[in-house]
């Protein structure tokens, strides 16, 4: 078998369609919408390929996503005041007293400063106070972080998004790292494939080769990381259609094409 190539051509043609409209298969996604973007204008940009898309009008859109507190105080009401997935989680906050209508995501936070940042937002403009005080009340008491004030899974992806937002904003007051650290190194283990698990007893996927070196990345233990396996787990999961899987034998998808970040 020949060695494996990276298909920077086929990468740059798909992340460039998926920037301008998803396909119909992506419709189940819809509440993922912000994520979607930030995959397709992120791999651009690792590509060298940003001058495809208007900066100035996905700025625009990403922050039409960002639910504000409606009077002082209330970003210590329980509420997360960051960003929306998409439409359909964005409900308006007049006369809505229900805390379970504001669909702030830690995911789609992310995405939408990272995007922002990408396309050269000035991130000073963002409402970083409200924001990180009510993200810091979704970290658990292992470490960990929930993505919703509403309450859901938690895992290595939200404590990446909690990080990146803090460093992002360049302020950690919105996480308690020693305890972020703890529950990271709790977790870490990467399997004989050369890929890296998100859970105990979960296959290796290639969206934690993301996850779990990004994580590593920002706290400085990189190094920790088996660089050439991980490198040869991800091309395993090259499509013939050159795009990248989350496993072998797993469907096309731009959510883990994007995680070519992770090939060293």
């Amino acid at each position: 078998m020949g060695k494996r190539g990276f298909a920077r051509a086929h990468h740059v043609a798909f992340f460039d369609a998926m920037a301008t409209e998803l396909p119909d298969d992506y419709a189940p996604q819809e509440v993922n919408h912000l994520t979607l973007g930030y995959f397709a204008i992120g791999g651009l940009s690792l590509l060298r390929e940003l001058d495809r898309v208007n900066k100035d009008e996905i700025a625009k859109w990403v922050l039409s996503f960002q639910v504000h507190p409606e009077a002082h105080g209330d970003e210590d009401n329980g509420s997360f005041y960051g960003f929306c997935g998409s439409r359909s989680t964005q409900f308006p906050l007049p006369n809505v007293k229900d805390p379970c209508h504001n669909g702030s995501h830690l995911a789609g936070t992310y995405s939408a400063l990272t995007i922002l940042k990408i396309v050269g937002y000035n991130l000073a403009n963002i409402d970083s106070k409200a924001l990180l005080l009510s993200m810091k009340k979704l970290q658990q008491p292992d470490g960990s972080f929930m993505p919703t004030h509403i309450g859901a899974e938690t895992d290595l992806r939200f404590v990446y998004c909690a990080a990146a937002i803090c460093s992002m904003l360049d302020d950690w007051t919105g996480m308690d790292k020693l305890k972020a650290k703890e529950y990271i190194f709790n977790c870490q283990r990467q399997v004989t494939d050369g890929g890296f698990q998100g859970r105990r007893n979960k296959p290796s996927d290639t969206c934690y080769a993301f996850w779990v070196g990004g994580v590593l990345k920002i706290i400085g233990a990189y190094h920790l990381i088996d660089h050439c396996a991980l490198r040869e787990f991800l091309l395993t999961c090259q499509s013939p259609a050159k795009k990248i899987k989350h496993s072998a034998g797993a469907l096309d998808q731009n959510t883990y094409t994007v995680l070519i970040t992770g090939l060293p």
